[in-house]
């Protein structure tokens, strides 16, 4: 039996399929930021704010109840800033069984406890364990869906300026503000150097030429990302920069803001009563 070759994968088509994929979800979640939305239309300090009450009140309740009541409601307000459904509930739940799947595996069957289910070679599921695995799974999804809903619904900026209500230093919210530009930045100075490589090369390269490649790359980017640090702080500096962040656009709360506070702040309030 004649055995054919294994088809190479090529690294340059499946590199930029990548990046051009995370620049896509960042347009995209960008996009969705600038909506006729519910949490669109608040300030960006009630989200915080009540997005921060909720995490709380899920890490606190006993009751799988109350924190499914709470994932339901995030699919609510999801559906009421109009965000996707599908889009929404993929984000959380393609990645969840993977991160969230190595810690749960283990508890079903290490929890002592009843018996609920058996199964060859001595692995039993008990009560206590499914329990468990299905709390971690509710707190998990609902903490990352309620984030999820922040980030869509808030541009970056504006969602480090909002971090200002609960006293985070300038410092680390400007320091944030930077890594994301310059991640955004340099996956596309990235996107085009792989792009010009791929417009020049004829045919399929070899692993070695490959690795060579991809090492080449990478240096000049580091280069690039060094060269580019130094000059945007040169242009900071000349524009008045001193180390304080000022906000061109100052949040003002408005009735609606401190209503849906309120209702939120009464809501996360009732959650954990509820979740004793």
């Amino acid at each position: 039996m004649i055995s054919r070759p294994r088809k190479r994968s090529n690294v340059i088509e499946h590199t930029l399929r990548d990046i051009a994929g995370t620049l896509e979800n960042a347009l995209f979640a960008e996009e969705i930021s600038g909506r006729s939305g519910l949490l669109q239309s608040l300030d960006p300090r009630v989200k915080v704010l009540a997005v921060l009450a909720f995490l709380i009140a899920v890490s606190l309740s006993r009751s799988l109840v109350v924190i499914a009541v709470v994932y339901v409601l995030a699919l609510i307000l999801a559906l009421a800033s109009s965000i996707p459904a599908d889009f929404f509930i993929k984000r959380v739940w393609l990645a969840l069984p993977f991160f969230t799947g190595m810690l749960i595996l283990p508890a079903l069957f290490i929890t002592p406890g009843p018996t609920l289910l058996q199964f060859p070679f001595g692995l039993v599921v008990t009560a206590t364990g499914l329990t468990s695995a299905l709390f971690l799974l509710l707190r998990v999804s609902t903490s990352v869906s309620l984030t999820l809903l922040l980030i869509l619904t808030t541009p970056w900026n504006t969602t480090l300026s909002a971090l200002t209500v609960l006293r985070v230093p300038d410092v680390f919210i400007l320091i944030l503000g930077m890594t994301y530009r310059y991640i955004y930045l340099l996956l596309r100075i990235a996107n085009d150097m792989f792009l010009s490589r791929k417009s020049r090369v004829v045919g399929r390269l070899d692993d070695a030429e490959n690795r060579r490649m991809l090492a080449a790359v990478s240096g000049a980017l580091l280069g690039k990302s060094l060269d580019m640090s130094s000059d945007v702080y040169l242009a900071m500096q000349s524009r008045g920069f001193r180390g304080a962040m000022v906000t061109l656009k100052p949040f003002k709360m408005r009735s609606r803001d401190w209503f849906w506070l309120a209702a939120f702040a009464a809501i996360s309030l009732l959650a954990v009563f509820l979740g004793r």
